[in-house]
């Protein structure tokens, strides 16, 4: 489950450099920037997946205004502190001139990130000159955050195994997953947390009520990413009907009508049925926005 991301995906990359195919190319600091409008976490352009931090990691390569525009408006603190990484070591090797453009971009971000994290870091950066040594630091800071979160989640794809294998009951899995989501809460990159839920729901050797007992745990999640898991069961195209239907009921029943509104609208936008622009709007018009 736990894959690296690959820094191409169905066409696209990441830098938003033309390549040989004759589809337009999606910019994917705007792209980067209509989430942040509707309040999403960062997804690739084609929404086949959340943005990581491993995606910020040296070797893959992403243009600076992509990588700028994930710091200042991913929803995910560990994403968005990732992404200053590579922005401020180009900095450091570049002459002054260039440098000097780079103090301004971070006191933007500074200014403007969503994160609090995000612009602590921006302006201890700034501070140190952009000193290559105070960037791998806040780098290493990072990686100590998120590696025990890591093990964690490996920890629990054998529990996920286990339930499979019929060695543990639905009731002790609950419990496994409850104590990792409290583990690794704010440790552990968003996109790897939905990944790993995404293989349960569609998984046809998980039994139903084991799937229906997550979805209820979900549904006592904070509201942004209650809204992000399910709308990722609604709309993928490998998840069982009788369990999407069990989920469309439970929303319908448990939560107000706005939300639920905002949910089918993300179905829609990422089964490709309506402009992100056009769901922009509709959010905007919406009392629970």
């Amino acid at each position: 489950m736990d894959q690296k991301p690959s820094p191409q995906k169905n066409g696209t990359r990441y830098n938003g450099e033309p390549h040989a195919s004759t589809a337009p190319i999606p910019d994917l600091a705007e792209h980067f920037l209509e989430c942040g409008k509707i309040g999403r976490y960062l997804t690739v352009v084609d929404e086949s997946r959340f943005v990581v931090s491993d995606d910020f990691r040296e070797g893959i390569k992403l243009s600076s205004v992509a990588t700028a525009a994930a710091s200042v408006f991913s929803r995910d603190a560990l994403v968005a502190q990732a992404a200053l990484v590579p922005l401020g070591l180009f900095a450091s090797t570049k002459q002054r001139k260039t440098t000097e453009r780079y103090e301004e971009l971070f006191t933007i971000i500074e200014q403007t990130a969503f994160s609090t994290e995000v612009r602590d870091s921006a302006e201890a950066i700034v501070r140190a000159g952009f000193q290559e040594a105070r960037i791998r630091e806040i780098e290493r800071e990072l990686g100590s955050r998120m590696s025990p979160a890591r093990d964690r989640y490996r920890v629990f794809l054998e529990v996920v195994r286990s339930l499979m294998e019929k060695r543990i009951s639905v009731a002790g899995f609950r419990e496994e997953f409850l104590a990792f989501t409290q583990a690794v809460a704010g440790k552990l990159d968003f996109g790897i947390f939905s990944f790993c839920l995404d293989r349960i729901f569609i998984n046809p050797q998980i039994p139903i009520n084991a799937k229906g007992s997550l979805i209820a745990e979900v549904m006592l999640f904070p509201d942004m990413i209650r809204r992000e898991i399910i709308t990722n069961v609604l709309s993928h195209p490998e998840h069982n009907g009788e369990f999407t239907d069990f989920v469309r009921t439970i929303i319908e029943q448990e939560l107000d009508n706005e939300t639920v509104i905002q949910i089918y609208l993300l179905v829609t936008l990422k089964t490709s049925r309506l402009s992100i622009s056009a769901v922009e709007d509709m959010f905007l018009k919406s009392p629970a926005a």
